[in-house]
């Protein structure tokens, strides 16, 4: 099967000058060439799609999710959750253009479920890299989500990643410290694991070769986490000097996860903000300890930023369709530019998930996974919004724009 995608103007995330009447023939899954400005052939077999000048660019990825909340099966049966997290999912990869997310953190393995139907075919919906459950110890982070599994002890946290990987994963992801988000003595500046606990744990996922996704909210976890070797940093909302430096030395992946601290109706600077504030509506409270935790955060962020810490999009919330989308313009709130932003959701993040060889850019040889917009997303990092096409290993999966055009 062949397609010509012609009259494009390319986004391809490698350099960040959009180039103007592009051809781009994509083969068997594939991006074959790229053709030039009136460079194009006739390709004879080729379904021709002229795109008119929107922006062709690689599809958008969500490194940091999780399905529902529930606190336990009695409030959704589990093959319910499970075909909720299925809709989730496929929803987000029509409807928005995020072709690839990464699970930090689901029950009964329902992550690996639907990795396994998406690979095999049978379903169609994103790329997901599973997690099975978070683990933390006793009394830990976020036990009222329902994805948590509680460990003690080194030897209990050897045996529940051994569980993990038993059962299909693609990384371990380990809540090391508190969060923003949970009840009073969930807090993000304390850490939760003893040392020979969490030596125990990176020991383990080192001798198996699992990547660790270490959630570490405080200078303290951070820097255990990066010497121990974790391949991610998830939040960081207090990172200090020598956490900056260590991310740089040890070249450390940091997903920062911004949603978690500025989505609060002081906050909310948009129609889309204050929409999913309203329809959030979250405990005063955790407004509070948002809103308390949101400029140091920020400064973190802008440290890591300025000194080329290799960073990742991840956005931590729901609903899946939505969430990247507005990480998108928290970053740029936040003073990263639209490239830096959608190069995070897109190049960084298929190679922090170990696929940037074959996704994340518009190359030759590579994937076509790709979206195209109506609008320059350079310009106004929400333009991302005016979905027209998504296309899934070079199927146009889905066409949005006669809607559009009704509209």
């Amino acid at each position: 099967m062949r397609t010509l995608l012609t009259h494009a103007t390319l986004i391809d995330c490698v350099t960040p000058a959009p180039r103007a009447d592009v051809a781009v023939l994509i083969e068997d899954g594939r991006i074959r060439e790229i053709f030039a400005a009136g460079a194009a052939p006739a390709i004879g077999d080729a379904e021709v799609v002229d795109l008119k000048g929107a922006f062709l660019m690689p599809g958008l990825w969500d490194v940091h999710v999780h399905p529902d909340y529930f606190a336990s099966l009695a409030d959704m049966p589990l093959t319910e959750q499970v075909t909720l997290f299925g809709h989730k999912l496929q929803q987000a990869l029509l409807e928005s253009g995020i072709v690839g997310f990464r699970s930090a953190g689901a029950h009964h393995f329902m992550d690996v479920a639907w990795k396994k139907a998406f690979d095999s075919g049978q379903h169609l919906g994103p790329r997901l890299f599973a997690a099975g459950h978070f683990l933390t110890t006793t009394g830990g982070h976020f036990l009222t989500s329902g994805h948590a599994l509680e460990c003690d002890g080194p030897y209990g946290f050897v045996k529940a990643i051994r569980e993990q990987i038993k059962n299909g994963v693609d990384h371990i992801k380990l809540n090391l410290s508190g969060g923003i988000m949970g009840p009073p003595w969930d807090l993000h500046r304390h850490s939760f694991f003893l040392d020979d606990e969490i030596q125990a744990a990176f020991a383990i996922c080192k001798l198996r070769e699992f990547k660790v996704m270490a959630h570490a909210t405080n200078p303290a976890a951070v820097k255990a986490a990066i010497r121990l070797g974790a391949h991610s940093i998830e939040h960081g909302y207090i990172l200090d000097d020598e956490c900056i430096e260590l991310f740089v030395e040890h070249g450390t992946w940091y997903v920062p996860t911004l949603a978690i601290s500025h989505l609060t109706p002081n906050q909310a600077t948009n129609l889309w903000e204050r929409g999913w504030v309203k329809g959030r509506n979250l405990a005063h409270a955790l407004c509070c300890r948002a809103d308390a935790a949101s400029d140091v955060h920020r400064e973190g962020f802008q440290k890591a930023l300025k000194a080329g810490v290799k960073m990742a999009l991840g956005s931590d919330i729901r609903p899946l369709k939505e969430a990247a989308l507005l990480e998108l313009g928290l970053w740029v709130r936040d003073g990263a530019t639209p490239w830096q932003a959608i190069q995070a959701a897109t190049r960084n993040a298929a190679a922090l998930c170990g696929v940037g060889e074959s996704l994340g850019t518009v190359e030759v040889g590579k994937i076509a996974d790709l979206i195209v917009v109506g609008a320059n997303p350079l310009d106004d990092v929400d333009n991302v919004r005016k979905l027209q096409l998504v296309l899934k290993d070079g199927r146009i999966v889905s066409d949005r724009r006669a809607a559009g055009a009704a509209r």
